[in-house]
């Protein structure tokens, strides 16, 4: 034990001085939402009112050590109880705890109040990603974490937003009220923001609710915080606060972004355009569970590479991809993927790391087969 405990000691010393590793931080960070300031508030009161409880405590407990102790005075003192103490050691707690009380309860109050919202989107989990809806927009997609798989596996360098960056970010517009509806479509997820002071379960079949208004233009990030599956630390957010002027201009953008990806399911693609697009969207949705090369992971995720399904029956890979898996973990892709992106996809996988089956699949294919 000795051998092993005084290496175990030095390394925790090279690691707390060595600058690579985490920032050390020994307060919360300051929201920019009223009530996450709010929140960061009275964290600091209550922090002082401790410091302030524990120097008394401590500064009496080392007074009466110090000055009643056996060698100063040998015969102790003679009383029972102290009623004018023991009412003032009674109130006086009381009297911090409703002082506490009061302004924590406005805090909690502002926080669950989404009333008077200017616009709601609607969060959606997914193992592993999020699904953003603006209501009544006509807005809908999905984010999913970018880091690239080669810094995950240690084969490149990691960037400087490792893991807590997306291909799609939530965008919303300064100074407005935004309503996040938070549900789920598997598992319990929970979309937390520190910045915004919103940290809410997403449940099946459930609603949740929380709100932000951001006053200036920034860029903030969140993670997954319910433990989730395999892949629940592959889960990050990224939220854009915009301009109201520039807001509009990026929804106008996204609104004719659907409106190519619903024509381009319309047309014929080429095999190299499939197998360009495929492999784009196979590394952003698939490459998590059965990995960039197509092996899977044993016992957890089955291999494409070389696979029944992969080579085999088209119109059955077709119905797995749209379907997916009942009782397994493969998803239905269907609802979350257009004609295009899932005939490029399939056509990937019947394609690549030495499957050469030749087949194209049409976005007219996935179509018909939905």
């Amino acid at each position: 034990m000795r051998a092993v405990s005084r290496p175990s000691g030095l390394a925790c010393l090279l690691l707390a001085s060595n600058p690579s590793y985490a920032d050390y931080q020994l307060n919360l960070e300051p929201g920019v939402t009223s009530f996450s300031q709010g929140a960061y508030d009275i964290h600091t009161i209550v922090m002082w009112i401790c410091v302030v409880i524990g120097i008394i405590v401590y500064g009496a407990m080392t007074y009466s050590i110090l000055n009643h102790r056996k060698s100063n005075n040998p015969n102790p003192a003679k009383f029972d109880d102290n009623t004018t103490v023991e009412i003032l050691w009674t109130v006086i707690p009381v009297l911090i705890l409703l002082g506490i009380a009061v302004p924590a309860t406005k805090v909690l109050m502002a926080m669950e109040d989404t009333s008077n919202s200017d616009m709601s989107i609607k969060v959606t989990g997914y193992q592993w990603k999020w699904h953003y809806d603006y209501v009544g927009e006509d807005v809908s997609f999905f984010s999913n974490m970018s880091t690239t798989q080669e810094q995950i596996n240690n084969k490149e360098a990691k960037g400087e937003h490792y893991l807590l960056e997306v291909d799609n970010k939530m965008v919303i517009p300064t100074n407005k009220k935004v309503r996040f509806l938070f549900t789920s479509s598997d598992v319990i997820h929970a979309w937390w923001v520190p910045a915004f002071g919103v940290k809410k379960d997403a449940i099946p079949g459930f609603i949740n609710e929380s709100w932000a208004e951001v006053p200036e233009p920034g860029i903030y990030r969140g993670q997954c915080a319910e433990l989730c599956g395999a892949n629940h630390g592959f889960m990050p957010i990224v939220v854009e606060a915009k301009s109201e002027e520039d807001y509009l201009a990026w929804l106008d953008e996204k609104k004719a972004e659907q409106a190519a990806a619903s024509a381009s399911a319309e047309k014929t693609w080429t095999m190299e355009e499939l197998m360009a697009h495929g492999e784009t969207t196979y590394n952003t949705y698939c490459a998590a569970c059965h990995q960039v090369g197509g092996e899977g992971l044993p016992n957890v995720f089955p291999a494409i590479k070389g696979s029944p399904v992969s080579v085999g029956d088209v119109g059955k890979h077709i119905d797995i991809v749209i379907n997916g898996v009942a009782g397994t973990g493969m998803q239905a892709f269907g609802p979350q993927l257009n004609d295009a992106d899932l005939a490029a996809i399939i056509t990937y996988e019947r394609n690549a790391w030495g499957n050469n089956t030749g087949d194209i699949v049409q976005p007219s294919d996935v179509k018909a087969a939905r």
